[in-house]
C-alpha cells in the first residue's frame, strides 16, 4: 500500500526574508494582480517559480532563478531526512478550526494500482503547465494533499504527540490563516510512522493535476534513460497526509454560473425542474439556510438564482439518477454536483462535459455573492448554489474506483505553497 519516506525539504533560508513574505496560496487561485503583489512585497516569493511569468520561455526563466537561488544561498536542503508535520489553524463562520498533517514523500503508483485515489476529473491544460515546470525546476513546490484512514488511531495520536512542541516555522498568511511547521528527524520516529502507513490508501483530496503531472514527469525521465534507479527521487511526490475524520477539515461548496448561452429561458427551465424537483422559492439572502437544512437531512437539495430571485430545488425520487446513471456508484449517484450535471446541465441546458470542461458556457466559484452578482449585472444567465460535498462522500466514490466532476470540492484553508519543497533533480 502506501509508501511514505523522509526527504531533506528544499527550504528559504533566512537570507530571502522573513518567511510570511515568501510563501503564497496555490498557484491556480492568484490572479495577475495578486502575483503582482507577491513579487513586491518580496522579490524572492515562491511565486516567481510556482507562477513564472517572466522572460520569452517563462519556465526556462524558473529554472533558471531557481538555480541561481540555490547558487547565492536563498534556498537550501535541509541536510537531514526527515518527516514534517504541518498545521493550518483557521477560523470559519466565527469558529476557530486547525488541520494537522504530515508532509513526506510518497512512492507514486498509477491510479490503477488501487493505492493513491483520485476523487475528482482534472483538466488537461493544467497538467501540460503544471508538466513544463516540473520539467524546467525538478522540483515539487507545492505538495498533493491527501486523506487517510485511522480508525485504529495509530497515526494521528503519534502526529499529536511529536508536535507538542516549539515548531521550526510559525507564520500567520494574509488571510489570517497560522501556519506551523515541525520536523521528525528521529529515524525510530519515522520508522514507525512509515511502518503505520504501509497498509493505508491514499485519497487525493486537492492536487490531482500535480500528481498526474509527476506520474508523466517520472514516465518522461524513464523515456529519455534519465531514471533508472527505483530509488530516484522522482519516484516519490511530495504530499500532505491528512486524517480522514480530523474534526478540523473543512469543505465549502463550489457553485455554478451558467452565461453565454443562447435563447435561454428561465421560466422553461422551472418548468422542465419542476418534473424532477420540488421548487420552493426564497430570498437569496436565506438561500445558504435553507441549502444547510438538507444538507443536515440528507436530502438532495440546490439552488437556481436567476433575475434577482432565487429558488430551493429539492430532488423530488433519487431513483431517477440510477436510470440517468446506471453504470454508476450509489455514492456517485446522489451526489448533489452529479445531480445538477446530470439533471440539469446536461438534460435540460444541453451543457455536456466537452463543454464544462472547456469552461464554454460555465464559470466556477466559492463565492455565491459572486455567482449572484454575475447574473445581476447581466454577466450570465443563471448561477447554481450548492451544498458542499461531505469528506464521506469523497472517500466513497474515490473507493468505488469514480472520479467526481471537475471542481466538485474545495477544501478549506487551502495548504500554502513555498514552506517546505521537494527538490527532485
Amino acid at each position: 500500500m502506501a509508501e511514505i519516506m523522509p526527504f531533506g525539504a528544499l527550504r528559504f533560508t533566512q537570507a530571502a526574508g522573513e518567511i510570511a513574505e515568501l510563501v503564497c496560496p496555490p498557484y491556480d487561485i492568484i490572479s495577475d494582480r495578486q502575483r503582482e503583489q507577491y513579487l513586491a512585497r518580496n522579490p524572492h516569493g515562491i511565486i516567481r517559480l510556482e507562477l513564472p511569468g517572466e522572460g520569452r520561455d517563462p519556465y526556462k526563466t524558473a529554472g533558471d532563478t531557481l538555480r541561481g537561488w540555490l547558487d547565492e544561498g536563498l534556498l537550501a536542503c535541509d541536510a537531514e531526512d526527515s518527516l514534517y508535520i504541518y498545521e493550518e489553524i483557521f477560523t470559519v463562520r466565527g469558529k476557530t478550526g486547525s488541520v494537522k498533517g504530515l508532509i513526506c514523500r510518497v512512492r507514486l503508483e498509477p491510479f490503477s494500482a488501487g493505492v493513491v485515489l483520485p476523487h475528482e476529473e482534472t483538466l488537461s491544460k493544467a497538467k501540460t503547465d503544471r508538466f513544463n515546470l516540473m520539467c524546467a525546476t525538478g522540483c515539487n513546490f507545492s505538495s498533493v494533499y491527501s486523506l487517510y484512514f485511522d480508525r485504529q488511531q495509530a497515526i494521528y495520536p503519534r502526529v499529536q504527540a511529536i508536535s507538542a512542541g516549539a515548531p521550526l516555522l510559525d507564520f500567520t498568511g494574509d488571510d489570517g490563516v497560522r501556519h506551523k511547521v515541525w520536523q521528525v528527524r528521529d529515524p525510530a520516529e519515522i520508522g514507525e510512522l512509515a511502518a503505520a502507513f504501509a497498509d493505508k490508501k491514499l485519497y487525493i483530496a486537492d492536487g490531482h493535476h500535480r500528481y498526474e503531472t509527476a506520474l508523466n514527469y517520472k514516465q518522461h525521465l524513464m523515456d529519455t534513460g534519465e531514471l533508472t534507479d527505483d530509488a530516484h527521487p522522482a519516484n516519490y511526490m511530495m504530499m500532505t497526509l491528512v486524517h480522514m475524520e480530523h474534526p478540523g477539515l473543512t469543505v465549502f461548496p463550489t457553485h455554478r454560473i451558467v452565461r453565454d448561452l443562447e435563447h435561454f429561458d428561465v421560466g422553461k427551465l422551472l418548468r422542465e425542474c419542476g418534473k424532477y424537483f420540488d421548487i420552493a422559492p426564497c430570498l437569496s439572502a436565506v438561500v445558504a439556510s435553507r441549502l444547510e437544512q438538507g444538507h443536515r437531512t440528507n436530502r438532495k437539495a440546490l439552488a437556481l438564482y436567476h433575475s434577482g430571485q432565487a429558488s430551493v430545488l429539492e430532488l423530488r425520487d433519487p431513483d431517477i439518477m440510477r436510470e440517468l446513471l446506471p453504470g454508476m456508484s450509489e455514492a456517485y449517484r446522489q451526489l448533489d454536483v452529479s445531480i445538477l450535471h446530470t439533471l440539469i446541465l446536461e438534460r435540460l441546458l444541453g451543457i455536456d462535459k466537452q463543454n464544462m470542461a472547456a469552461q464554454i458556457n460555465l464559470t466556477y466559484t466559492r463565492d455565491s455573492k459572486e455567482a449572484m452578482a454575475a447574473v445581476d449585472q447581466g454577466k450570465a444567465n443563471c448561477a447554481f448554489i450548492l451544498n458542499p460535498t461531505k469528506v464521506s462522500e469523497i472517500a466513497d466514490v474515490a473507493g468505488a474506483g469514480e472520479k467526481m466532476p471537475q471542481k466538485s470540492t474545495y477544501f478549506y484553508p487551502k495548504l500554502i505553497t513555498g514552506h517546505v519543497m521537494n527538490k527532485i533533480k
